[in-house]
């Protein structure tokens, strides 16, 4: 991973890092994953094929998970419960109403011990709650660019760590 610089617009509540290679994503992945605390939330946003799945991965990887890291576009979430700090990854791409949250019981997941990823969150409207963490990921060339904002105190503690090189 290379890059990781402060966004001067929000010096306290947003990096940017460039990821060069599918293993970056994943080691960055893991990285977030010891640094998000228990209960935080974390929203990913980009195109098909942007790398959130393999973020989540290395995010599961970074908690102990060792198995396979699929996205959960038909199931809409795929529960990790038997890690240090409990995973919960939603993927909302084929969410045709948000509405349809409620009815799978979308706040219990979020009133736990345990980190949530989110992607597509746009599609699950005012049914979930404000993220720690935001993540924007966008193709650039070979690599991603990814833009970090902050929305909390645990937010911001991880783009700290982030920054200063402390993971």
């Amino acid at each position: 991973m290379t890059g990781i610089k402060k966004d001067a617009a929000r010096p306290e509540q947003a990096l940017h890092a460039a990821v060069a290679t599918e293993a970056d994503m994943v080691s960055l992945g893991e990285s977030l994953a010891q640094q998000l605390p228990e209960g935080a939330t974390l929203y990913l946003h980009g195109e098909l094929g942007a790398g959130k799945t393999t973020l989540t991965r290395g995010i599961a990887r970074g908690l102990g998970h060792r198995g396979a890291v699929k996205s959960p576009t038909y199931t809409v979430v795929e529960p990790y419960e038997d890690l240090e700090k409990p995973l919960y990854h939603f993927d909302l791409y084929r969410l045709g109403d948000p509405e349809e949250l409620e009815y799978l019981g979308i706040r219990d997941y979020f009133d736990t011990r345990a980190l949530v990823v989110v992607e597509w969150p746009e599609r699950g409207g005012d049914f979930l709650p404000r993220p720690d963490l935001e993540i924007r990921l966008t193709v650039d060339g070979s690599g991603r660019a990814l833009q970090m904002t902050s929305h909390s105190l645990k937010g911001r503690a991880c783009l700290a760590a982030l920054e200063s090189g402390d993971i």
